[in-house]
């Protein structure tokens, strides 16, 4: 399975789930991201069940992070 839920093979970035994280306050969760790090790769958005933004992290995985508000 890829997204880093094996140890069979080396990190494989690309493809396999996205993992959403959930966050109270969406923005100082964004500086948290980017202060270790980081890299956005999708802004804050709205959809209908909050907001949300994506990012990589060192390794190259693609994770989210969401908000209700």
């Amino acid at each position: 399975m890829k997204g880093g839920f094996t140890t069979l093979a080396p990190p494989s970035p690309a493809g396999g789930p996205l993992v959403i994280l959930y966050a109270k306050q969406l923005e100082a969760a964004r500086g948290s991201v980017i202060a270790a790090g980081g890299i956005i790769s999708c802004d804050i958005f709205a959809f209908p069940s909050g907001r949300r933004f994506h990012f990589k992290d060192v390794d190259g995985y693609e994770l989210g992070v969401w908000s209700k508000t």
